[in-house]
């Protein structure tokens, strides 16, 4: 990645900083993806169902992008289209993670000493399993689904998330305005709710950004094992898995969808650890 460019201002005379282009590059990607998600008919309008035995397993041209697959389904079309449910998964386990970490984590802090040690000791059983090991043990239970896979894949990243929300509110129980606000005989909940939560957010924030491309390969392999999303869905995972009977064949049907997968894995990296660098001179000491 390239460093930082600055250019002269003629007008004010300082300088302007230009985004790296490694770093412009990963948030392209991330707005085709959700326009992708959003809008998929936009960027790709062929239906991504569309079977024509006559031209599969064609090698990528003009008239399909990233070539056919097995049934003559253009591609392109059924990654645009897999978008939506690739990053849905990503979302929507990060979501389930953040939020039930985040209550379990300040409960641990704030609960008393028994809360503390019971949460602890599930955190670190937990933690001590494979997540992915774990997300498949949730789906052998709900069974497969789109839904299943978010669930099982929120639920075995709450660990991590419960130790991170706990270290930070731990901090930010010892600083000096929290001690100032008991001593001011404020009450506990408000304290809590109107300075604990809010000073140690912002990491937590910025840790679920970089962990979504973790959730995404997550459900990408889930899907890629037959337990995601149902076919004819077009989600990445699985277009991985019926792409690999015909790589004696074409390439393409398994290498450019795994492509997309790393690219979107790298993309959420590198937009987080920029977000991480621009909002860590703007949080409190303590939470640092």
């Amino acid at each position: 990645m390239t460093g930082l460019l600055t250019v002269p201002s003629r007008v004010t005379g300082t300088t302007r900083r230009r985004l790296p282009v490694g770093l412009t590059l990963a948030w392209v990607f991330i707005g085709l993806l959700v326009l992708a998600a959003l809008v998929p008919d936009l960027l790709a309008p062929q239906p991504p169902d569309a079977v024509d035995p006559a031209i599969a397993l064609s090698t990528p041209s003009w008239d399909h992008v990233f070539g056919t697959d097995e049934l003559g389904r253009d591609v392109y079309s059924r990654i645009v289209h897999g978008a939506r449910f690739s990053l849905g998964i990503g979302i929507g386990s990060t979501a389930i993670a953040l939020v039930l970490g985040v209550l379990l984590g300040v409960l641990s802090a704030t609960a008393g000493r028994l809360a503390d040690s019971v949460i602890t000791w599930f955190t670190n059983v937990f933690l001590a399993f494979p997540g992915l090991l774990l997300a498949l043990l949730v789906v052998a239970i709900l069974g497969p689904g789109t839904l299943n896979v978010i669930i099982a894949i929120g639920l075995s990243s709450v660990p991590g998330f419960t130790r991170l929300t706990r270290g930070q509110a731990m901090i930010v129980r010892e600083s000096g305005y929290v001690r100032a606000a008991i001593t001011l005989g404020q009450r506990k909940p408000a304290i809590y709710l109107r300075h604990l939560l809010p000073n140690a957010l912002p990491p937590l924030l910025l840790f679920a950004t970089l962990y979504l491309g973790a959730a995404i390969v997550a459900g990408s392999a889930l899907s890629f094992l037959g337990l995601g999303p149902q076919a004819p869905t077009p989600e990445w995972g699985s277009m991985l898995a019926d792409g690999q009977d015909f790589l004696d064949v074409v390439w393409h049907i398994t290498v450019i969808p795994g492509l997309v997968v790393t690219l979107a894995v790298i993309s959420f990296t590198v937009a987080g650890r920029d977000l991480r660098r621009r909002f860590e001179g703007r949080l409190p000491d303590a939470v640092r």
